[in-house]
């Protein structure tokens, strides 16, 4: 007996109804990203391991899908190296590619790689999958779709203002109220670190804090000391653990806090400009939130942090996110290019909308009308109607096979197709056409110009 199919975990196959509703999203976006400047660019489903490996701190390098060598992939492996079984060390023997975990790292090998065919500042939008090891749960998929736009070549903070009325922008066209956009800066968390004396454990600091929301403020403080911060240092920054108050409050504690500390204070202007900023220019759906705990686990953020929450009704981790990476493509070997972007999570997005009942009604195009299929004579006649509608942009379709009349019309039923023309003998040779109206199961006979009106 054959082995019933499958799919692996974390993937999906998308019907006709969810590709339209997800085609909604992406169109809605892609819209946007064209509305505000920023043009289409695609890099391949793969990258060479060394270009991801490296460039999401530890846990994002666990999280990346490597490709198995082509060919005898065991030929590089030493008899002592397989023996030991150390993984980690095998890996690069047997292993030279990776699928992408995001889009960033890519768009930032293609920066470096076409410099000289680039006009900077260069604003791209991608939209493609990307691929994580990630343990399947609810919003959380291995492989899932993301929606970029970036700028590089430019440390403008009005880069930062124009992303979060882009956010706001989308989120308003999908109809989406009540997201919160929560905005933090790397300088602000290394100012922090420092004035706490803590300055040699930043990026274990930044990703204790950041798991604040996930397991609470005594799960942190345990996370921290298990990193080697001492708790003194930790006592110091318990203030950040129940951090509330308006934004202009939020940013006179943290002018105090960080008094003493030359890049905290750096990181508490740029973001005292972007609220204002902000203020002087109103979002429509969504709010702009000042959240010291968040830190992104990403290595490359050296300058603002967004993170997008759904709204509360909704159990959703978040559906959006980016920063600023002013030595991104340094990395590769192009200095001093600083670059900023953000991402909308499609499937996240995707059962909010659903959850919260946002899309269209009309958001799959679908069949307006059916032809009955008598035989090959009136096939043809009703295929040369068919060609008439479809230049018209009319949705209509001959059913395939000269099956029995019930069959037909209850295949146009499960279809929820509207209309059903009928077109025998008589029809052909009064150059007309029998229409039923499914819905209410009343029938006229029109000539060509009366159906095209109708159907219009």
């Amino acid at each position: 007996m054959a082995q019933k199919p499958s799919i692996p975990k974390g993937t999906r196959d998308f019907s006709p109804i969810e590709v339209a509703k997800r085609n909604y999203i992406m169109n809605t976006i892609k819209e946007q990203f064209q509305l505000f400047g920023f043009h289409p660019i695609e890099t391949p489903s793969f990258e060479n391991s060394d270009t991801l490996m490296g460039k999401y701190g530890e846990e994002g390098d666990r999280l990346i899908f490597k490709i198995l060598n082509s060919g005898d992939y065991l030929s590089k492996v030493d008899d002592a190296l397989y023996t030991a079984k150390e993984s980690a060390k095998m890996t690069s023997k047997i292993s030279e590619k990776a699928l992408r975990y995001d889009l960033t790292v890519p768009f930032a090998r293609y920066v470096v790689q076409h410099q000289n065919e680039i006009d900077f500042p260069f604003k791209r939008y991608q939209i493609q999958p990307v691929w994580r090891a990630d343990r399947p749960q609810k919003g959380r998929f291995r492989e899932f779709y993301q929606c970029d736009a970036d700028v590089v070549g430019s440390k403008s903070l009005w880069q930062e203002v124009d992303f979060i009325q882009l956010y706001d922008k989308v989120f308003s066209k999908l109809g989406l109220e009540g997201v919160t956009i929560k905005m933090n800066n790397r300088k602000i968390l290394s100012g922090i670190a420092e004035v706490i004396g803590a300055s040699d454990k930043l990026i274990d600091f930044t990703v204790a804090l950041d798991k604040l929301d996930k397991i609470g403020e005594e799960g942190v403080k345990k996370e921290m000391l298990t990193k080697g911060i001492s708790e003194s240092a930790i006592d110091k920054v318990k203030p950040l653990f129940n951090f509330t108050g308006t934004t202009s409050e939020k940013i006179n504690k943290l002018k105090e806090l960080l008094a003493s500390s030359e890049e905290g204070t750096k990181g508490v202007e740029e973001l005292e400009f972007i609220i204002n900023t902000i203020n002087e220019i109103p979002l429509d759906k969504t709010s702009l939130d000042l959240d010291v705990t968040l830190a992104r686990g990403l290595n490359y953020y050296t300058g603002a942090i967004f993170e997008v929450s759904a709204p509360e009704d909704v159990k959703m981790g978040s559906i959006g996110g980016g920063g600023r990476y002013d030595d991104l493509t340094g990395i590769f070997g192009l200095k001093d290019v600083s670059g900023v972007g953000i991402s909308f999570g499609l499937d996240r997005i995707y059962l909010v909308l659903e959850e919260l009942g946002l899309f269209p009604e009309t958001v799959a195009p679908s069949t307006k009308v059916l032809f009955i299929n008598f035989g090959e004579s009136e096939a043809l006649y009703s295929l040369k109607t068919i060609h008439q509608l479809r230049n018209r942009g009319i949705i209509a379709e001959l059913y395939p096979d000269n099956a029995k009349m019930n069959k037909q019309m209850k295949y146009a039923n499960k279809r929820e197709i509207p209309f059903v023309i009928l077109a025998g003998d008589s029809e052909m040779k009064n150059e007309s056409y029998t229409v039923k109206n499914m819905e209410t199961g009343t029938q006229e006979t029109l000539n060509l110009e009366e159906l095209k009106a109708l159907l219009q």
